[in-house]
């Protein structure tokens, strides 16, 4: 059975019965990837991963900038604090914010109860999950992931059991597997479940079969489900109004609703609210957070006016060792050439029709108004009157405001 595992997750041994299948990137990656994939296409803000496990997906899509919530959710605690350190901000997270705010939850419980946080969701991924359920669980598992979560789109991948004569042993590919589907049989269960709640589905997979074993379909089945537009409205209106508490205690919480009940799985529906409890959370440093921008505008401003500055002393140094070259008829004294005028975009006019830097005597000055046509700046901060509050009293200006104000021989200003 270690073998099987083995040869799934693209780490295989020798064996001598049949040859060995190697898949590269490895299998698990694979996947992973189909969903990055997916986010990159639709570019969803909210994501859950459902049996997030030892949360390498959520790892590698906390990168995508489009994304502004990542949930997990996992019945194995011991695995969830021991990985939730991967998901935490690094270094460079605060040194280069990403543009939206992203927070990140870890929740302990099952994917099976419904609890109003994971509702409103553009993507759910349930990932080599479904294989793990007995029938009761699987039973359960549409009720709660499209029938009362409901998320825009839902990934689900579970083994093609197919492909596993192709492997050096013929059972399960892990040992809490409770069942592997043929192609027919997934798609004959995600079709039903599709039809029941509103959904379209599609079928792909990834792990391509070695030449000559095409028949038997790829080693990863997946179905790709979209809520169709009349479930979203209803959806809207079945779940609105909710949200009614604040998350103080979990167990608090679950103590007060299920008081005066005798029978847990008595309580009604309404009162499914935080089921899960919350291991572990992190919030990313972005450029909502005015701190943060208000650091990367004023770095942005050093940095333009330190190589403006350095362009004119070094300007004013050719001028001194070079003697002034006119050509005949050129009576100005201003170069010219044969080659052809670049093309100018809309951010080089821009900069073109900007006020430039100019010095008097031993002061250096660039007007703000050149410094917010820099496209960057000019997003972050989008007006002259918003810069000058960034700036405040680290950056010197001159007596109106209008410029930024350094010493044009002191190397210590920036």
């Amino acid at each position: 059975n270690f073998q099987c595992n083995s040869v799934v997750d693209g780490n295989v041994e020798e064996v001598p019965s049949k040859k060995v299948i190697k898949f590269n990137p490895p299998l698990y990656k694979q996947r992973y990837q189909f969903v990055k994939n997916l986010v990159e296409q639709h570019q969803p803000k909210k994501v859950a991963d459902l049996g997030c496990g030892d949360v390498c997906l959520l790892a590698i899509l906390k990168y995508q900038k489009c994304i502004e919530k990542l949930v997990g959710v996992d019945i194995n605690e011991g695995r969830l604090k021991w990985n939730g350190s991967r998901l935490s901000p690094c270094v460079g997270d605060h040194l280069d914010p990403r543009e939206l705010d992203l927070a990140i939850t870890l929740y302990h419980g099952s994917v099976l109860e419904k609890d109003c946080r994971l509702l409103g969701f553009d993507l759910a991924a349930c990932i080599e999950l479904i294989e793990h359920f007995d029938s009761e669980d699987l039973a359960k598992f549409p009720e709660v992931v499209f029938g009362y979560m409901c998320p825009a789109m839902i990934v689900i991948s579970t083994p093609n059991s197919e492909f596993n004569s192709l492997f050096p042993c013929a059972v399960f590919r892990d040992s809490d597997h409770k069942f592997e589907w043929s192609r027919m049989q997934f798609q004959t269960w995600a079709l039903d479940v599709a039809s029941r709640y509103n959904y379209s589905v599609e079928f792909t997979g990834v792990g391509e079969p070695p030449t000559g074993a095409e028949d038997v379909g790829y080693c990863t089945q997946i179905g790709v489900f979209r809520r169709k537009a009349e479930a979203a409205e209803l959806a809207v209106l079945e779940h609105h109004g909710e949200h009614v508490y604040e998350v103080v205690s979990v167990l608090c919480i679950l103590r007060a609703i299920t008081s005066g009940f005798e029978n847990f799985s008595s309580i009604p529906n309404l009162f499914f609210f935080f089921l899960l409890l919350q291991v572990y959370t992190t919030s990313y440093p972005s450029l909502q957070q005015i701190n943060y921008r208000r650091r990367v505008v004023i770095y942005l401003v050093y940095r333009e006016v330190s190589r403006l500055k350095q362009k004119y002393q070094v300007s004013l140094r050719q001028h001194e060792l070079e003697p002034e070259f006119i050509a005949p008829g050129n009576q100005t004294g201003k170069f010219t050439s044969d080659l052809p005028v670049p093309v100018l975009t809309e951010d080089d006019k821009a900069m073109e029709i900007a006020p430039q830097p100019f010095c008097i005597e031993d002061k250096f000055y660039v007007p703000l108004q050149r410094i917010i046509a820099y496209p960057r700046l000019g997003h972050l901060c989008g007006n002259v009157e918003k810069l000058r509050e960034f700036l405040g009293d680290v950056i010197e200006l001159n007596c109106d405001g209008s410029a930024v104000k350094v010493d044009l021989n002191d190397c210590s200003d920036f």
